[in-house]
């Protein structure tokens, strides 16, 4: 049903918090495939990929051409792009399963985004509350994650040599869905 690819960057912590939290998606036939798109060359991520039982690519680039090679070789109808330290809530496989059966059913191509929740580990000062002002005046980041039809993916473009915010912007708001889980950055 769903791709899941993830941009690493070398750094074994943040890879295993993420797919901890596919794990249940993949018991309960969501997640098909994982992707690991990783540009270091010090074979961390490699190895996590292994014993994880993802797809390991080893790519050199930018993070929006990262995630581009990674839904080439991705095989599902379906593509979900994460950072690497990404945790989303316990509920997003109820309310992800939804959304494709809705989109999947509609006219109307749109893409998902996760809500963004701080971690509750983070230092809290004046810069987060700016932060957070930024993010409901622009409205959804990258780094909240994409859910969408690999057929509306490629419509637009993909990721190609554009970044993750110009996609975005391309979605546009009018055919983005804020989703209810939500998405803790690491």
């Amino acid at each position: 049903m769903l791709s899941v690819i993830i941009a690493t960057e070398g750094v074994e912590q943040t890879v295993v918090a993420t797919l901890a939290a596919l794990v249940p998606g993949a018991a309960a036939g969501v997640v098909r495939e994982v992707l690991l798109v990783d540009g270091a060359d010090n074979g961390v991520v490699e190895r996590v990929a292994d014993v994880a039982g993802c797809r390991f690519l080893r790519f050199a680039g930018s993070r929006a051409a990262a995630l581009a090679a990674g839904a080439r070789e991705a095989r599902s109808p379906w593509l979900m792009f994460l950072r690497a330290g990404a945790v989303l809530d316990p509920g997003w496989i109820d309310e992800t399963s939804q959304f494709i059966q809705r989109v999947s059913r509609s006219d109307n191509p749109r893409a998902g985004m996760f809500r963004y929740a701080r971690s509750p580990y983070a230092e809290r000062g004046w810069r987060d509350g700016l932060k957070w002002l930024a993010r409901t005046v622009t409205g959804p980041r990258a780094d909240q994650g994409l859910l969408i039809a690999r057929e509306h993916y490629d419509r637009l473009g993909g990721y190609g040599r554009v970044s993750e915010a110009q996609l975005l912007r391309r979605l546009g708001r009018s055919s983005r869905t804020l989703l209810h889980s939500r998405i803790i950055i690491l």
